[in-house]
């Protein structure tokens, strides 16, 4: 996958993308993320790449033509089809399932604004969607091209040493809940014990319990998610237990 980032700070998309798991999938070349600055295609002797707003108010407003001339340059440095996303608090929602509907794409271009804004007319025509990674306003675009392309990183197939991690992160799998707790050694410590459940050796049993505690925890924490997954019979009678031992004070989970 290509990702090309348009960007008043592309030094700061390569820094931020040369860590971790995304950093592996560059070196795997599984994974292509380039900069783009606008005042590189800027004209005049200050390359200027805003404006004041038309009708007044304060800040301003990134203008057309060295937004319009570096998204060309981005276009034809490869072949690819790239829709254009555009990070904005305005924009739909980012979900695990939008996620795996970008990951899919051979490659895409972000837009990263800053100050007040990017020309309305831009937006317009050439946009293809926009994206918000929460209600939250930020400085720029900047840290949110960067969750996107983390999010979708990790979903390129030999990107993450275990394929099967992606698949038990929340709102992936079955339903689309939140991920069960998970322990590690010792088993016993001062902040608590490892559940018996885990150290049985019993993978029926481990299985059922994991799919409890992520519907538990999907109950006390995101409830909302619960309307949309469609559980089963099954799933039902694991959460009212789940739900019983909650309210009996029990180690279910505390909210």
């Amino acid at each position: 996958m290509r990702i090309d980032v348009i960007s008043l700070f592309p030094e700061f998309i390569d820094q931020s993308t040369g860590f971790g798991v995304v950093g592996r999938a560059r070196e795997r070349d599984l994974l292509q993320v380039q900069g783009w600055n606008p005042r590189d295609h800027a004209t005049g002797n200050y390359r200027r790449v805003d404006d004041r707003p038309f009708g007044g108010g304060p800040g301003m407003v990134m203008l057309i033509e060295p937004l319009r001339a570096c998204l060309d340059a981005a276009r034809v440095a490869d072949p690819a089809p790239a829709p254009v996303v555009y990070l904005t608090p305005q924009g739909r929602p980012l979900t695990q399932a939008r996620v795996r509907e970008l990951a899919t794409l051979p490659r895409m271009i972000l837009l990263c604004g800053r100050y007040e804004g990017v020309d309305e007319r831009f937006l317009v025509n050439e946009v293809d969607e926009e994206i918000s990674i929460g209600d939250y306003v930020l400085s720029g675009g900047e840290l949110a091209a960067a969750v996107l392309i983390d999010a979708v990183a990790r979903l390129q197939d030999g990107v993450l040493n275990d394929a099967e991690s992606a698949a038990q992160d929340s709102f992936e799998g079955e339903g689309g809940l939140l991920d069960c707790p998970h322990y590690t050694h010792p088993a016993s410590h001062a902040w608590g014990e490892v559940p018996d459940v885990l150290r049985s050796g019993n993978h029926a049993a481990i299985a059922r319990w994991r799919r409890q505690q992520s519907l538990g925890r999907t109950w006390l924490r995101r409830p909302d998610l619960l309307d949309e997954a469609g559980l089963s019979k099954a799933d039902r009678k694991l959460l009212e237990a789940f739900r019983a031992e909650h309210a009996a004070g029990g180690k279910a989970e505390q909210p």
